[in-house]
């Protein structure tokens, strides 16, 4: 199940954000296969309680509807936009080249060619038309999530300070770490 811009059906997650608030984050996908990875950016933005919507918006089978996505998104209260594909990976340059909203490009490892194929079609965007470039896989999507929420957190101290409980935790987790019969 896919869902347009206004938010009906979704890929699964989060179909729309609670009643009175608005998405920040759009994570989009070009497949819903693509949901297995992309779930982690979900997941984390949860975490947080960051409000987000996830959506499947296919750059190469709906042009017109990822054109319409990304036009709207900041008028619908979008502030960043995580795109995860794989193969060609279009849906990322293509958001971008139809926002001024920061977007992160997650390549989805793909069978062919590990994901490869996906990550240097993100990162090779052409320039004036710029895609933060993640990781490929789950990890990418995970730190893309990461990264929406630091963007946002610049102008939101409560966001800004649950950002440095988290690192701060990580840190401990790391100083806590013992190793057996070293």
């Amino acid at each position: 199940m896919s869902a347009g811009p206004d938010g009906t059906d979704t890929t699964g997650e989060q179909a729309s954000p609670p009643a009175g608030t608005n998405p920040l984050v759009g994570v989009i996908m070009g497949s819903r296969s693509d949901w297995e990875t992309m779930r982690e950016a979900a997941a984390v933005l949860r975490q947080f309680g960051v409000p987000h919507e996830c959506r499947v918006v296919s750059a190469h089978r709906t042009p017109e509807w990822l054109a319409e996505y990304a036009r709207t998104a900041e008028t619908r209260g979008i502030e960043v936009i995580v795109a995860g594909a794989g193969g060609a990976a279009h849906l990322p340059g293509m958001v971008a080249a139809e926002t001024r909203l920061p977007v992160f490009g997650v390549p989805v490892q793909t069978s062919a060619l590990g994901g490869l194929d996906s990550l240097l079609s993100i990162v090779q965007m052409p320039r004036g038309v710029p895609v933060g470039t993640l990781a490929i896989g789950p990890a990418g999507a995970y730190n893309a999530a990461l990264q929406a929420i630091r963007v946002l957190a610049l102008a939101r101290p409560a966001l800004a300070r649950a950002l440095r409980e988290f690192r701060d935790k990580r840190a401990e987790d790391v100083r806590g770490e013992v190793l057996p019969d070293a």
